[in-house]
């Protein structure tokens, strides 16, 4: 189950934005969470971890860029996006530099392009954390004997794949 976190300082686009993401059939089941302050989103982030922020880039207490720019330094791994009205080529420019975002997307959004950018963001993720050496978010944690199964299976390809007879015996 992937978990995204949405920032931007006006209710009603914080609003409109979740329930686009409802809709998508494709992110069912994604938990999501939203803020109008990005300090409370970072504390937050202190806290949890989710797989992919979506920023506003112009707010009040801190533009869009500078909260990406610290969610990337508490949490790098989390895909940043970054919606924003203007149209400005250095806004952009400064927030795919900076805070290093995955995409750039216009205010207002069309559906199918949110989409499929959150979910090519959510690969992008998955990615990441396999290059970490770690496992991605939902991932169950593998049991000692699963490890060492995983291990055996390594070292030796194939020492766990026993082929065996209708009758039960092993065929080598």
């Amino acid at each position: 189950m992937s978990r995204i976190l949405l920032v931007d300082d006006e209710p009603n686009m914080l609003s409109a934005l979740q329930r686009a993401l409802r809709q998508s059939s494709a992110l069912a089941g994604a938990q999501i969470e939203t803020f109008t302050n990005p300090f409370d989103a970072l504390n937050r982030i202190c806290v949890c971890d989710f797989d992919l922020a979506i920023s506003d880039f112009m707010m009040p207490e801190m533009s869009g860029g500078e909260f990406l720019q610290a969610l990337k330094d508490v949490s790098p791994l989390t895909v940043r996006i970054m919606l924003s009205a203007s149209t400005d080529f250095s806004t952009a420019m400064a927030a795919i530099n900076e805070a290093h975002v995955f995409r750039f997307l216009p205010k207002p959004w069309q559906q199918a392009e949110l989409e499929q950018n959150i979910l090519q963001g959510l690969e992008h993720r998955a990615a990441l954390l396999v290059e970490a050496g770690r496992q991605p978010a939902g991932t169950p944690t593998p049991t000692p004997q699963e490890q060492e199964a995983q291990r055996l299976e390594q070292e030796e390809p194939g020492l766990l794949h026993v082929k065996r007879a209708a009758d039960g015996s092993i065929i080598l």
